[in-house]
């Protein structure tokens, strides 16, 4: 059996032509990305629960601190987003900021108009990760992350082909670990659970080739 021909430089090019996202495409997933995650946050942080990344981060720091979740992320993120400047180009770095600003503001108006006393962790927990791991394969599918060790990820997947997924649960391990002096064991370990989740999402759908939309 002959092995099917290679396509020709023109051809891939005329294919990424055909599926790059115009603007109101990168609007709306951007839009919508930015939503998911923040309403995946939202369920986290209702029941006490972290997650990996800057994310999990600004969730725990919220715990051992009066400063809003508002403010935290931001702030977090912002030596990531200086980073992503470096190494991804002005495009990128600004979605990203946007999309950190987007999922502040969103974690106020979530607090105000959707109350969410009473979950039952457990689904919360995998509930909020499924949500965020969903919500950054739409950001990163429209070239923007929500920054921190998404953005580290992506960059060593571009360089090395190593998965963005595995990259981020590595980090994930060190961060969640850390909440051991803010949660309580059982919650700590459904946290570690629910991030497990979250870096599934992207290990098995976040690949290289896999999706040739931008």
């Amino acid at each position: 059996m002959t092995a099917s021909p290679r396509p020709a430089p023109q051809q891939l090019v005329c294919e990424w032509e055909q599926t790059r996202h115009g603007i109101a495409e990168d609007g709306l997933g951007i839009v919508t990305g930015t939503f998911v995650v923040a309403l995946g946050l939202h369920l986290l942080k209702a029941v006490g629960a972290v997650t990996g990344g800057t994310a999990g981060l600004a969730l725990l720091i919220d715990q051992l601190s009066d400063i809003p979740f508002w403010l935290i992320f931001p702030l977090v993120n912002a030596p990531f987003v200086a980073l992503a400047l470096w190494k991804k180009g002005v495009r990128f770095t600004v979605l990203t900021a946007l999309c950190v600003g987007g999922v502040a503001g969103l974690s106020v108006v979530n607090a105000a108009w959707m109350p969410a006393a009473g979950l039952q962790p457990v689904y919360a927990v995998v509930g909020g990760n499924l949500l965020v791991g969903v919500g950054l394969l739409i950001l990163f599918r429209h070239g923007a992350s929500v920054g921190g060790v998404n953005i580290i990820a992506i960059l060593v997947q571009e360089r090395t082909g190593f998965r963005a997924g595995w990259t981020q649960m590595i980090v994930d391990v060190l961060i969640i670990a850390a909440a051991f002096v803010a949660a309580p064991w059982p919650l700590v370990l459904l946290s570690a659970a629910g991030a497990v989740i979250l870096n599934l999402v992207l290990a098995l759908n976040h690949r290289p080739g896999r999706y040739i939309g931008h």
